[in-house]
């Protein structure tokens, strides 16, 4: 008959909706996602290694980032000072202890002189880190002057003298360079003058530690900078 439904019998297929089982599912999906854990965990794994070995020593122990920033210069110009200095010399010439002929000769050289500090024998036991008042302490070399350096080109010269021979005038050139040579040398020992190269090289050496070490995360640090043979720093 026209539009009788007629009802499946119970083994029948045919338009049958099965429904999935969840437990099933949420295995699968379990046995899916175990690779990707694994992968997860290992990268973490990694990454920790990573920052143990290449960031935590140096982050730890601020001595070691301020030996790698002395590390990266091994001598530290602090100081220059630039300066005349005067020589005179006299020359004298003749016969038979008869002196026919007299001159001399008065120089301003310009001269200039460096200060340095060492930093290549520096080590952990010139460094002292107080964690509790974030205080770095160190110790230097005292400082190093160098050899005057003469600017003889610019230098004005003063001659005086009826007749200067060639040999009269090398000679008392020679002799001015040498003397002049002497007093800035002793003149860059001038206890002010040292006194501004050390306050040079205290600043120069809390800039070049102080700022590697805000960078590393420690910071503001208060860093005290005193040479060999001083008791405590002088600020």
């Amino acid at each position: 008959m026209a539009g009788e439904l007629k009802e499946q019998p119970p083994g029948s297929k045919t338009g049958q909706v099965t429904a999935s089982d969840p437990r099933r599912e949420q295995s699968l999906a379990r046995i899916q996602a175990v690779p990707w854990l694994l992968f997860i965990v290992v990268l973490a794994l990694a990454a920790w290694l990573g920052w143990k070995a290449f960031f935590e020593r140096q982050e730890g122990d601020p001595v070691a980032s301020a030996m790698l920033a002395f590390e990266k210069q091994n001598s530290l110009n602090v100081f220059a000072s630039r300066f005349e200095v005067v020589a005179e010399s006299e020359d004298r010439r003749g016969v038979l202890g008869v002196d026919l002929l007299k001159s001399r000769q008065a120089t301003i050289i310009p001269a200039t002189v460096t200060y340095r500090v060492d930093l290549a024998s520096m080590d952990r036991d010139r460094l002292r880190w107080d964690a509790k008042a974030k205080q770095l302490d160190v110790t230097v070399p005292v400082i190093r002057i160098s050899r005057p350096n003469l600017d003889e080109a610019n230098a004005r010269i003063f001659t005086d003298g009826n007749w200067v021979t060639a040999d009269a005038q090398r000679d008392l050139s020679r002799n001015n360079s040498l003397q002049a040579e002497r007093k800035a040398a002793t003149f860059a020992q001038n206890p002010e003058i040292l006194a501004l190269a050390r306050q040079a090289a205290r600043d120069a050496i809390r800039q070049n530690l102080a700022i590697p070490l805000q960078v590393a995360g420690y910071g503001d640090v208060t860093v005290n900078v005193r040479f060999d043979g001083e008791v405590g720093e002088r600020r």
